[in-house]
This record gives C-alpha cells, structure tokens and sequence, in this order.
C-alpha cells in the first residue's frame, strides 16, 4: 500500500500546482490544463477508456474500466476539478498553489488550494482502484467503475445538467459514489447521507425617483433603505423559522430515527463555535440542535445589503433605491422552483405605501437530495468504512452536509441511487485561506475505496 501512497503524493504534489480557478475567465486554460493532466492520470492508472469532454463552460473528464465479471454492477464516481478563488491572498501562510506539508496535531497535513476539496477526493480513487487489484489480484475491477469530474462545481455547475443529459448512455449505472464531502472527525469513521439544495434572490427595493436631500425629504418621503431593513427582520420570526408562505409545507420531518442516528455523532459546540465557526454563540430554529440545523433543517440567510451612500465621510440623502441578496438550503421534499414565488408574495406584503419591489429568483436552483439508509448500496459503503477503520459497519456514523452541489441533477438524469465517500474533515479550511487535507484521512479513503468496489459487487 506504501508503494501507492507514495504515488498518491507525487500526483497532488502535481495537480495542485495547477490554478484552476473556474469562477475567474482568466484561469480558464489552467482549468483546461487541470483536465488534461487528470485523463493523464487516469490513462497511467490503466482505465483503458479516458476522454476529455467538452462543455459550453470548463472542460469534464470521464473515464471506464469495464469489469470483466458478467453482470456486474456499474458504479459512477462523481467529483470535480475546479477550485475556489484564493482571495484574500496574505491570509495564506503559503502560497495556494504550492502544496506544502505541514506537521499538525492530528499528523502530517498537505496544505494547498483544492488539497481536499476536491482535487484530494478525486485523486484517492487513483489509488484506491490500484490497490483494489492489487489485493484482489485482479485485472479488472470487481465492478466496472466509470468516473466523472467535472470543472464548473464551484461555479455552480451551470453546464453539467445538461451534459449529463447529453451523455446519459455512456453515464448509465446502478449506483453513484459522490467524492465531494467528508467525515466528521480523524477518529469518527462516518458517511455523509444527504445535502441541502439552494435556491438564491435578490431584492430591489425603489422608492424616490433620484436620491434625495435628507434635510429637505428625510422624515417625508419612504426611504428604501429603511423598508429593506424592516424586510429583512420579519424574515424570521421569534423561533428562528422562516416567514415565508407555505416555506415549511413539504418538509419531511426528520424521524426519530434520524435524530437518534444524528445525535450520536459527537459533537464539541463550543470547540465548533471557537473554530470552524468563528462565531461568539449559535442561533436558529428553536426545537433543534445546531447539527440538526445545519444539515436537516431549511433555512434563509441574508448574504448582503447595500443601498445609498458607503463612501469616505457622509452624503446626506434618503437613497433612492436598496438591494439584498438573499440564499435559501432546502432539505427533502423541498424544490428550489417554489421559492420564487413565495418570496415574491412575502415582499408584497411587507411593502410600506411608496415602495416597489423587483425580486429575481434566478431559475435553475438546487435540488436537495439523499441516500436510502436501508439500501444494499449504503451497507456495501459502511462495509468499506469499517474495514478502513478496522471498525464494524454499525459503529459507521450518519452525518449530513449542509451545503449543496449538483447531485441532485445525477439522480435526476440518470435514476441511479447517490452513497457518498469523502476524505474531508469539518477543520480542512474548505472554501477558506490555508485549505488542508489531513493525509491520513486521505489515506483510510482510498483504502475505503478499495473495499468499495468489492463490497458492491457482493451486494
């Protein structure tokens, strides 16, 4: 296994260095040069089918090894080869795109842009097919494994629903592996079982026809800065819930089950608010725990308000117009479609007299989506956990990420159950300045993945 670490290292070592930013234009080539040297990788690994898809957008590889057993199953692994943005560039303690290994208190960690999310995800399954056959003296897999990466995930994926669609017969499968999460702790063997979707707005509120003097109008005339604020507090009420018409009419209500399940996940709210949360307390719906409320729950957050004058000094005026942006988790049996209009229909009745509203919900959105805890493909993935983490299947964790990703858009085109095997961990800076990956977390997940394609077939 020595042998393939080592060559799981030199390949990050490799790829990291590529900046390839898919939200900035100007990184596109290295977005493109990120897929040319991921179907490199492929290729050496020996997957005898490796091409380069074109997109409207940035660049998706997909890759085949058929197994040679009849009727095995087909397995789908899904992540992406685009990263985030570095800004801001001087919170970095080294620079972004040349991966450096640190010793940290959990063991030695690999610090660059993308190191887990999701260049390391991706890169665990090159080892973890190598040492599949190597422990099972195979020439082919034990199921025929087909892998797609795409280059737009972090910038919304806007392409890749359509690519799937397009390509849907040669993307056909029985099960789809989503490398695009984690784990909760080192020492916490755990499976992620479901992901919130996203619906996103902005509002514009307008009242005078031009900004005014606030001498001669102020205290005359509705100042849309004031009704945006006012908009904005009645979004929640006294218990953390969101104000919305009809907001909480298809949530499904988390079973007992579910609760139990989550509970047992361990969890420091004071370590999580002094770390990962940098925050001074928690806050949301009441009648839940903060894990239940970032992963299970639905909810609505402010992202930004700007309106009138933010330059040096003053400039006394009742501004003629205010804007909000607004983002919306939805969990399961939510769709991002019925946002729109209830928020439209919310913002008319919060309007004071002398204000219009334009609220634009663009269309699209984020389907939440989950796995069947009860499923063969779920026991096949706690299986192939507990062996990396010589546990047994039933100490494997449940956890649920509260962001959102294209998933949905995978069980939707090709009607294929989701399980998902991640490395990452809560701390790994995702998305942050000195993103991380802990190696030995990466580790124990290719070894899940060798198990993996063993364990389904056997299901």
């Amino acid at each position: 296994m020595q042998d393939h670490l080592d060559d799981l290292h030199a390949d990050l070592d490799a790829w990291l260095r590529i900046p390839s930013i898919s939200a900035d234009p100007a990184h596109a080539p290295d977005v493109a040069a990120s897929a040319e040297w991921l179907a490199g990788a492929l290729r050496r690994v020996g997957f005898p089918v490796v091409e380069v898809w074109e997109t409207p957008g940035a660049p998706a590889v997909y890759a085949e090894w058929p197994s040679a057993d009849d009727g095995a199953p087909v397995a789908l692994v899904y992540g992406h080869h685009d990263v985030q943005p570095v800004d801001p560039l001087e919170l970095w303690e080294h620079p972004p795109f040349e991966p450096t290994r640190v010793e940290g208190a959990d063991g030695p960690e690999l610090h660059a842009r993308g190191a887990i999310d999701d260049k390391g995800n991706v890169a665990m399954h090159l080892v973890g097919i190598r040492a599949h056959l190597a422990a099972t003296g195979r020439d082919t897999p034990a199921v025929t494994v087909k892998v797609l990466v795409e280059g737009e995930e972090e910038s919304g994926s806007p392409h890749f629903a359509d690519l799937l669609r397009e390509r849907a017969d040669r993307l056909a499968c029985d099960v789809v592996v989503v490398s695009d999460t984690g784990m909760a702790a080192p020492d916490v063997p755990s499976a992620v079982v479901a992901m919130r979707g996203l619906a996103d707005a902005e509002i514009t509120l307008r009242g005078p026809a031009v900004d005014l003097h606030s001498g001669s109008f102020g205290g005359g005339v509705p100042n849309p800065l004031h009704a945006m604020a006012a908009l904005l507090a009645a979004l929640h009420d006294e218990q953390g819930r969101v104000t919305l018409p009809g907001f909480y009419d298809r949530v499904r209500p988390l079973t007992d089950r579910e609760r139990e399940l989550m509970a047992r996940v361990p969890f420091d709210e004071a370590a999580w608010l002094a770390g990962p949360a940098a925050s001074r307390a928690t806050a949301g719906e009441a009648g839940f725990s903060t894990l239940e409320r970032i992963g299970a729950r639905p909810t609505a957050e402010v992202n930004g308000v700007w309106g009138g004058y933010t330059g040096p000094g003053h400039k006394t005026i009742v501004p003629a117009e205010a804007h909000a942006k607004l983002t919306f988790r939805l969990v399961a049996d939510q769709t991002p479609a019925d946002v729109g209009p209830a928020l439209r229909e919310w913002v008319q009745q919060h309007l004071p007299d002398g204000i219009e509203a334009e609220v634009h919900t663009p269309p699209g959105g984020v389907a939440p989506c989950a796995s069947d805890l009860d499923s063969p493909h779920v026991d096949a993935l706690l299986r192939a956990i507990g062996q990396a983490f010589d546990t047994a299947p039933d100490d494997v964790l449940f956890t649920r990420e509260g962001g959102s990703g294209p998933e949905a858009d995978l069980v939707e085109v090709l009607g294929a159950p989701l399980v998902f095997l991640g490395a990452g961990l809560p701390t790994d800076r995702i998305h942050s300045p000195n993103e991380r990956v802990l190696l030995s977390m990466l580790h124990r997940g290719a070894e899940a993945v060798a198990h993996l394609w063993r364990e389904l077939a056997a299901r």
